[in-house]
Order: C-alpha cells, then structure tokens, then sequence
C-alpha cells in the first residue's frame, strides 16, 4: 500500500475547504456528514455555499490567505477549478502544516478521498490510492447491496447498551454476546423491521444476565430470484441469501446468484424440471419446515417472482401449518424483465390498459386455463410456462377471435448471457418455437391493442418495433 487507510476524527476540529464553486461544494457536503467545523475560503460563493455560511453550518475566511489560515485544520481541501491556483494554494497550505487533498491532482494530495457505504455509525470507506475512483464506486454499489439499510441503527443501540452489557455480562461471555447481538436473532429482527423486537430481546438478556442461545425454531424466506441476471436481486434477496443457513434452489436459478450466498451456507438443489417427480413439491415443502425447525435461517430461492406462478401459497401453507414463520422477498417477475429487454412496456397509454399474467402450465389432471377468455381490445397476454402448451395456446386464442397474423414476442433466457428475443405471427407460434429449438425458460408476450380492434379477427396487429421475424 502507498496509502494508510485511516478514520480521522472531526469533534470539535476544523475543516478548511478552498474554493466557492462546485469543486468545493461537492467536498463539503461530504464533510456535512460530520461533525466537524467547516471553514470556506473564498473571495465569492456560489449559491449552495452561500447556504450553508447563512445557516451557521459553515463559516466563511475572506481575508488574505496565508499559511496560518491552514494551521488548525484537521484536514484541508482545494478545489478553486484552476489547477496553478490550487497549486499555490497546496503551498501555503503545507507551510501551515496542513493535512492536504487537492480536488484532480493525486500528486498534490496527502490524503484522497475514499468512496463512502455510509450506516452512521457503521461507515465503509473504498479507496483505489486514486488511481480508478470509477472502480471505487462501483464496488461502493455493490457493498451498498451488501450492507442492511438499518445496520447503522443497530450498531448505535449497542453502542448506547454497552455501559450495561458491561455490568451485567461476565467478561469471558461478552464476546459471546455480541456475537448473538450481531449476528443472531435479534439482528435477523433488526433487519426484517421489527426494531422494537430486536431492542427488547437484548435487553431481556442484559436484565437476565445470560447469553441466550438461537437454537429453536427458525424461520423461511422465499426470496426472488428474479429473471437472472443477479445485478437485478433486490436488496432484501441479497441480505436473506447473506443471512442463510441453508438455501433450496431449484434449475432456473442461476448459479451466479448463488455466488452471492454466504460461504458456509448448505445449497440444496431440488430439481424442478418441467414433467420431473424426483423432487414433488410435497417433499420441498417438508424439507424446508424441518430445516425451520432446526432453528436454521432457510432460504427457499425460486426464479423471478415467487408470488407469480411459483407456488409460493403452498410452502407458505406448509410454514404455518407447522408454526413457522415465513415471508414473501418479492423479486422481478419474468413480464417485467421480458418487457425491459424487449425495450417496451407491459402496457401502453391509449393501446394496452390491460396487462394479464397467465400460466401455460398446471398441475396434472387439472383443466388448461381458458387462454381466450382474454383476448379484448387493449389486453397484453403475458403468458409463463407457454412453450409446452404453444399448440393449445394458439387454438384458444384464435377460436377467441385474435387474428392470425398477431405478433407473439418470445423472450428466451431472459437477462441471462444467452437471452434471445424473437418474433412470430401467432398462427405459426407452434413451428417457429420447434425451428427455433425454444424448449427452456421462454416468456411469450402477445398485444391486443385498440387500434386494431376491428381487424383483430381478420388483419395483422401493429407490429412491435422489432423489424424482423427474428432479433437477437
């Protein structure tokens, strides 16, 4: 390392900022984060900075610079947007004894400025030496990701709880109990919102004087997948799969995603394959109560959404017959992602007022949906689980009265490296999808729009902008 990384305090010291444009305001409202004395130094300021001299939050130098001006700051920053100014200025500032980060110029800096995760008072500070400050802040988004929005509120109760942690916990246990603080069921509680739990299950053990044990019942996430792409988790799927004890996936998901998972966490795959048995959903349902049971954190990870078509009210049915509690981490359904690539929208204003999800598949034995009740002017059929079923679709949607020459949009591997996005007529739908041998996980999206209402049963539909019967 050419650079020590250090946190530096700012109670009751002073922070100069040179300059009164944008260069500074950006550095000073990093520094509005602290609570540090903020001095500008600038002859005008520009209006934001004005502001904050108004408010009392900074205070403004307009007499001659000289290097006493530097000589009780803790840290100082230039940034006039004239780099031989600045220069000068790095000068001064040194003959003051001032600790100096010159805005663009590394070589003029003794201390750079890090990328910052801020969970006051949890703070994660990147830095690249500032040789890639892009580099920094990407890997800033993904630790943003990482870290629970409340962990910050957190780390400050137990800072205000420690005095009592101290007189209460044994010393040779208070590493014990900070570890159930921070990592058992009281942060699970924390995170998922229930504060109020949280803070009353520690101090329930400070008033018992023990350390508690987490063994006993867990709990079950059915977290989202979403369609791939594991850039399009939300925050929450990330933080259950972080937390996980043990975690049930199934083929759709993609293994990227489950790079994300916590190292030592047991992955369990179970199959799912279209007209398989080796894992009935009877059996999954069982698996994860008694994995709950065990008092584990399970994680129970289904592709996109798993309140669309993922039989979420099954498992969740199974949970709560057994007494454990269970909760829904919604993810981005197929539709939504297909749409996106798609570079449309589900629904379009003075078209499509209708967005209708519909499976292509259900359970043997059972009857197949009645695809054309659907089919009305300013409808969009998203249609999950169709290719099996294309032969079926196509009748029904035809006897409706959709026209032959209707558009079907096929979104392939959504978000994933080997996406296709391909075009058909809806008459050929069930030889175009052998032709172009779709077999896996497909979205078909089909448009009813008003305008081609009174064509729908006889003339084509307005075509997506997709040119061609094929686009990649």
């Amino acid at each position: 390392m050419q650079s020590f990384p250090m946190f530096l305090r700012t109670t009751g010291r002073q922070v100069v900022i040179v300059g009164g444009g944008e260069q500074a305001a950006q550095k000073a409202r990093l520094i509005l984060k602290t609570d540090a004395k903020i001095t500008l130094v600038a002859p005008e300021l520009d209006a934001e900075l004005k502001g904050l001299v108004a408010s009392g939050r900074a205070s403004l130098h307009t007499g001659a610079i000289e290097p006493e001006t530097f000589a009780a700051s803790a840290l100082t920053f230039i940034g006039t947007g004239c780099p031989a100014i600045d220069a000068a200025l790095h000068d001064l500032a040194k003959k003051g004894g001032a600790t100096v980060n010159v805005v663009d110029q590394p070589d003029l800096c003794d201390a750079v400025t890090p990328s910052i995760v801020d969970r006051d008072p949890v703070v994660v500070a990147i830095g690249t030496e500032g040789t890639a400050p892009v580099l920094g802040r990407a890997i800033k988004t993904q630790i943003e990701t990482m870290l629970p929005p409340r962990i910050g509120a957190w780390a400050a109760l137990a800072g205000r709880l420690r005095g009592a942690v101290a007189q209460a916990i044994p010393r040779n246990a208070r590493r014990a109990f900070w570890a159930w603080a921070f990592n058992g069921a009281p942060a699970l509680m924390h995170n998922r919102g229930a504060e109020a739990h949280a803070a009353g299950m520690l101090k329930d053990a400070i008033e018992a004087r023990r350390v508690p044990s987490d063994t006993g019942q867990g709990m079950i996430s059915l977290v989202g997948a979403g369609p791939g792409a594991r850039d399009l988790l939300t925050m929450r799927a990330v933080e259950r799969l972080q937390e996980a004890d043990v975690i049930f996936y199934d083929r759709l998901v993609d293994p990227e995603v489950l790079e994300l998972a916590r190292r030592d966490a047991e992955r369990v795959f179970v199959g799912k394959e279209v007209g398989a048995c080796a894992w009935p959903q009877e059996k999954i349902c069982a698996l994860i109560v008694a994995e709950a049971r065990k008092g584990k954190r399970v994680v129970r990870l289904k592709s996109g959404d798993p309140s669309v078509f993922g039989r979420a009210m099954e498992e969740i049915q199974a949970a709560e017959g057994a007494d454990v509690p269970v909760e829904i981490v919604p993810g981005i359904t197929a539709a939504s992602a297909a749409a996106s690539a798609l570079g449309s929208g589900l629904s379009e204003r003075g078209e499509t007022d209708t967005i209708v999800m519909v499976t292509g598949a259900c359970r043997p034995g059972d009857a197949a949906p009645d695809w054309g009740q659907h089919v009305r002017p300013g409808v969009t059929l998203a249609i999950y689980m169709g290719v099996r079923a294309a032969e079926q679709i196509t009748a029904g949607l035809l006897a409706a009265g959709a026209g032959a020459q209707t558009i079907v949009e096929v979104a392939v591997e959504v978000s994933k490296p080997q996406q296709r996005l391909l075009q058909t007529s809806l008459n050929d739908l069930p030889a175009f999808l052998d032709r172009e041998n779709v077999t896996g996980a497909a979205m078909l999206i089909v448009r009813l729009p008003k305008s081609a209402a009174a064509e729908m049963s006889c003339a084509p539909v307005r075509r997506h902008p997709l040119s061609s019967a094929r686009a990649v």
